[in-house]
């Protein structure tokens, strides 16, 4: 844990909904005793790492009144990973027992595993630590206000933190006909929600939000959303100068224990013809630079085929490391000795 108990400054004014530069009108000191602070445990599980696979599916049974977004809320899933690890489900009306599948098993990211990895493509922010990873579900900046590709670390951690919206976001209010006052106080109606991490990439926060719809999807500025119920108790994790790297990577590739396992995740809810394009060339490209590192691996086009096709994010088995008997060759300077039985069972090598 970062504190037993911080003293954190909060800046009224330092806090924006993404994408936009902080302001700096007056300071507030506040302490934050973490003795006080109930249910500081992640919500989500800390996944043992196995080579570049973490984590296991789950099930659930679904109650009548239940919803993709209220579940994954309830749970710290996103809507659109339920979305597409359920195809035919009804994501909000799902029926009453219908069982669904819980997305948690992943390829990890094909970066350094050291603190904070947020994937674009796949709305989920990576948070590894000494025991494994923790996987969170995060909004993300749309296509028209992207969340940028960056290397950046935390700076500060704040709680109930005030918006000063930027003069950008205020002339999109006003364009439709809404007002925006320059400042919203902490409470409901604030969309950084409870908690905040600053980060140095100036004008980003990794912090909560006021809508239970959205976590998981593209809805931001440009800054990184999280259930109030994981940033809450997130900031009591990290630490100052933990890195947060940003990556767009829609398709990923690893092994575990001998077996190559794919997973690839199409932009949105609906898969179109020109998603469907666009995947299998990063998918081609992918898999051809993955068997170039590795050419011990035999790959199964079928199986390629499938995860294209379903496009559904969930680790797919496509292929294994291959085992091959190579014959050592003679030295040019001393005659080989005679081949036993036993001699020939240790050249059998793995490439």
């Amino acid at each position: 844990m970062w504190f037993k108990r911080l003293l954190v400054l909060v800046t009224v004014g330092l806090v924006l909904s993404g994408g936009a530069a902080y302001g700096a009108e007056q300071d507030k000191t506040r302490i934050i005793d973490a003795d006080a602070e109930p249910d500081r445990e992640p919500r989500v599980p800390t996944f043992a790492i196995n080579e570049d696979l973490a984590g296991r599916l789950g099930v659930m049974t679904t109650r009548y009144e239940d919803t993709f977004a209220a579940i994954g809320n309830d749970i710290s899933l996103g809507y659109l990973e339920l979305v597409k690890a359920n195809p035919g489900i009804d994501p909000w009306l799902p029926g009453d027992g219908t069982r669904i599948t819980l997305p948690r098993q992943y390829v990890l990211p094909d970066v350094e595993r050291k603190g904070i990895v947020i994937n674009l493509a796949e709305y989920r922010l990576y948070y590894f630590t000494d025991e494994g990873v923790q996987v969170y579900p995060v909004g993300v900046g749309t296509d028209d206000n992207p969340s940028p590709l960056t290397d950046a670390e935390v700076t500060m951690p704040l709680e109930s933190p005030a918006w000063y919206p930027p003069a950008s976001i205020r002339a999109e209010y006003e364009a439709s006909g809404d007002y925006l006052p320059r400042m919203i106080p902490p409470g409901p109606d604030n969309p950084l929600g409870t908690h905040a991490l600053m980060l140095s990439e100036k004008g980003y926060l990794i912090h909560g939000t006021n809508k239970l719809f959205g976590v998981g999807m593209q809805v931001s500025h440009g800054c990184f959303r999280m259930y109030n119920e994981d940033i809450s108790r997130f900031v009591y994790q990290v630490s100052k100068g933990t890195p947060v790297r940003v990556i767009k990577e829609p398709v990923k590739i690893g092994t575990s224990g001998g077996e190559v396992w794919l997973e690839v995740h199409r932009p949105h809810e609906d898969y179109s013809d020109k998603d469907r394009e666009w995947l299998w060339q990063e998918v081609n490209k992918t898999v051809d630079a993955f068997v170039q590192r590795r050419p011990d691996v035999e790959i199964q086009r079928s199986a390629i085929e499938l995860a294209v096709d379903q496009a559904d994010g969930l680790p797919t088995m496509v292929g294994e490391r291959v085992r091959q008997v190579a014959a050592e060759e003679p030295g040019r300077d001393k005659p080989a000795p005679a081949a036993t039985d036993e001699d020939e069972d240790k050249q059998q090598l793995w490439f």
